[in-house]
């Protein structure tokens, strides 16, 4: 999910342990079982999130947190309530003298989230970076994601597709500078879509990750550039924000939107028309693959630094058939 790196400062959060959850109860971050973690060294793992309650990350919690448990490991999630380094920070370091034998963490900002990840490490923990990562490449044992400049090629492809040839210009919605997942989305899609001479880019704005920030950014380009005729969202709020601001123009259809992700509320969207397209990560495949390169970490075992899961490109037409790649709501 992708966001500038200066954040404001935040108010205290509840307590860790109010922020615990068990996978089977469908929201990321909320109270679980309340149990310590225990040194490096022992079966507990602990998962970071972006954010609570989004449905790729719960899908993402849900492929951990069953590989744990195969594993023979126990998994504790925590999640901040917005895709904050100033959050997310607090719950890293709420982990304290105490640390898991793992900490698998998508860290929600590339540069500010070094320290206090780092300092988790010192203390013995192995690191694992899941679905984001840090611009300093030495702190991760192993980092999975999607390859999110792939993706962003695959949704400029697919552009080029539904514009079947007509001429006019594209605008990219960006999350959060510093994100770096949607920035190479972004720039996945930039670099591609100049190899369709009929399209051009008007350039990269950023949302905040707000909603409401995403429909502004779209009123304002329909104003200014009359032959607008495709939106790509980098990520879900984004991607909700544009089809709002699409809505209340009376764009819906006229202009093609392509959202990253495929979310409940996403997939309706595609149904109902509001989306043409989805570009579908595999969550539930990061989870799994995060947590056995946690394990074969902290068991001595050979890891590889990087992974990546597929990316699908899903219309209206075939969302039928790749129905398995929608995101869960709950485990």
């Amino acid at each position: 999910m992708k966001l500038t790196k200066t954040f404001a400062a935040v108010g205290a959060l509840a307590s860790a342990a109010a922020l615990l959850t068990a996978c089977g109860s469908g929201t990321v971050g909320q109270t679980g079982s309340g149990d310590s973690a225990k040194p490096a060294g022992s079966k507990k793992l602990a998962l970071i999130p972006g954010v609570q309650a989004e449905p790729f990350y719960i899908s993402l919690q849900c492929g951990a947190q069953a590989e744990a448990k195969k594993l023979g490991y126990e998994l504790t999630t925590q999640a901040p309530q917005k895709f904050d380094a100033a959050m997310q920070t607090q719950l890293v370091n709420a982990l304290g003298s105490n640390p898991p034998a793992a900490l698998l963490i998508a860290p929600t900002d590339d540069t500010a989230m070094l320290a206090p990840i780092q300092q988790v490490k010192a203390r013995g923990a192995k690191i694992v970076e899941v679905d984001t990562s840090l611009k300093d490449t030495s702190v991760a044992a192993s980092s999975v994601s999607s390859d999110n400049a792939s993706g962003g090629k695959l949704a400029a492809q697919t552009m080029a597709k539904l514009a079947n040839g007509k001429s006019g210009s594209v605008l990219v919605l960006d999350t959060i500078a510093g994100t770096s997942t949607t920035a190479a989305r972004a720039k996945g899609f930039e670099d591609e879509l100049k190899n369709t001479p009929n399209l051009k880019s008007i350039g990269v704005q950023f949302t905040q990750n707000e909603p409401d920030q995403a429909a502004s950014k779209v009123t304002a380009a329909l104003s200014s550039t009359p032959d607008l005729i495709g939106i790509f969202a980098t990520n879900l709020n984004t991607g909700e924000g544009a089809a709002t601001g699409l809505r209340n123009a009376g764009k819906v259809g006229a202009v093609n939107l392509i959202g990253f992700d495929a979310s409940p509320s996403e997939v309706e969207g595609l149904k109902n028309g509001q989306y043409q397209a989805l570009i579908a990560q595999d969550p539930a495949s990061i989870g799994t693959q995060g947590v056995q390169q946690a394990v074969a970490a902290i068991e001595g075992k050979p890891v590889t630094r990087t992974l990546t899961a597929e990316l699908h490109s899903i219309t209206k037409a075939d969302m039928d058939a790749n129905s398995q790649y929608f995101y869960k709501q709950s485990c």
